[in-house]
């Protein structure tokens, strides 16, 4: 009989290096390795090699960078969606597109499983899961860290590092980095060791080691920097008058933003699971499309239209953070988000100066933004006529009037 197919999600960092081995001892199965090229850079240099040494049957390393601009990133910052006023989803969303190519290669290859090395603490464990359930809901998933056989062989990581050892696994453990890093190309996220201190400041220069993607605030440029972005249908087609692709902008975007020290956010968050967590986060590219978009809008988004969709806001960003991207729920949002966003065409010019994205300018063929009638001076198109204010502000003062009355004679 054929060996059993597992699609292991595979980072090559010592957690899925050790659960490669044991899957495939343990289950005496296949395992097929994937890693989704999301923006890692050089996390990716050797990771073939790693995967067929540790014992891997077949590797998956998939360019999927394309798909998440345009197909995830895009659409998410159309819907303005923000966790907790502060946190820009950057690793909540890669995790439906991992779990999305997962099934497909589960399919192609026959696999009966799929599996992670997400902790049983963490969000991803969820987000993963709930992606398979809604995508192909006959694929079993297997957590090892969910498992006590697994927690019991392996309490810490010296016993993980003295596994690697004996079976010849080819992973570099070190404690040079007392945190966890998690790249893509929205963001990196920065979490556990000192930063689980909530009093710890990762902002301080002593910290200024920690980030990859952004200059400190305090050491960028001297000098602000303009930027145009060309907005059709609530996406960035264009750059300083130069058309990109999706992927195109937000390289470009994390380049000029991390150059001026622009998107780090340091917060304490819900976890789906229950418990508070301390993450730090850069998001370059990511803080100056969302400050541009919603520059965007302004000029061009109906005042009710806006309301409605900033009223759903909160929902849709905890979908996402929560893992729900393929939930019905969230599919029927996106479609309302996609309908606000028809007229969401123009340009912004933005200022990027030390940490900061500022407006400097807004144009729109679609406007509905009126000078004429927005003017202090004569109203030359007599669309505004000032003293029906009087009847507007009197009916809208008639149940303050009544309530008051009511009160004052309690």
């Amino acid at each position: 009989m054929a060996k059993q197919k597992i699609v292991l999600a595979y980072s090559g960092g010592l957690d899925t290096s050790v659960i490669l081995k044991w899957l495939k001892e343990t289950y005496d199965a296949e395992i097929i390795a994937f890693t989704a090229d999301i923006g890692q850079k050089e996390e990716l240099d050797g990771l073939e090699e790693k995967a067929l040494a540790t014992g891997a049957s077949k590797v998956y390393i998939d360019d999927l960078r394309d798909e998440f601009a345009k197909d995830f990133i895009f659409p998410m910052f159309q819907a303005g969606a923000m966790y907790e006023g502060q946190y820009l989803l950057g690793t909540s969303i890669a995790r439906p597109l991992i779990a999305k190519r997962m099934v497909e290669i589960a399919r192609a290859e026959g696999a009966t499983a799929i599996a992670h090395g997400a902790t049983g603490k963490g969000n991803d464990q969820v987000r993963f899961e709930l992606g398979v359930a809604g995508l192909a809901p006959d694929i079993d998933v297997i957590a090892p860290w969910r498992l006590e056989e697994f927690r019991n062989s392996f309490p810490g990581r010296a016993e993980m590092i003295a596994y690697a050892e004996a079976h010849g696994i080819p992973v570099t453990a070190s404690a040079a980095k007392s945190y966890s890093m998690d790249r893509n190309l929205l963001h990196i996220s920065y979490e556990s060791g000192v930063l689980e201190d909530p009093w710890f400041d990762a902002s301080a220069e002593a910290s200024k080691d920690i980030y990859l993607l952004s200059v400190s605030p305090e050491d960028a440029p001297d000098e602000a920097e303009y930027l145009e972005l060309e907005f059709k249908q609530g996406n960035v087609v264009a750059l300083n008058g130069e058309a990109m692709s999706p992927l195109q902008v937000m390289e470009k975007l994390n380049e000029l933003g991390g150059k001026h020290g622009i998107g780090r956010v340091d917060m304490v968050e819900n976890r789906f699971v229950g418990m508070k967590s301390r993450g730090v986060y850069e998001t370059p590219g990511g803080t100056i499309l969302f400050t541009a978009h919603r520059k965007m809008e302004s000029i061009t988004m109906d005042r009710e239209v806006m309301n409605l969709r900033d009223s759903l806001i909160t929902r849709y960003s905890t979908l996402v953070y929560n893992g729900f991207w393929f939930a019905p729920e969230r599919l029927a949002l996106q479609a309302l988000v996609t309908e606000s966003q028809k007229n969401v065409t123009g340009t912004v010019r933005v200022k990027l100066y030390k940490g900061n994205v500022i407006g400097a300018g807004v144009k729109s063929p679609v406007s509905l933004y009126n000078p004429d009638i927005a003017t202090m001076e004569a109203d030359p198109t007599q669309a505004y006529d000032q003293g029906d204010a009087t009847g507007f502000i009197r009916l809208n003062a008639l149940r303050l009037k009544v309530a008051a009355g009511v009160n004052q004679n309690k």
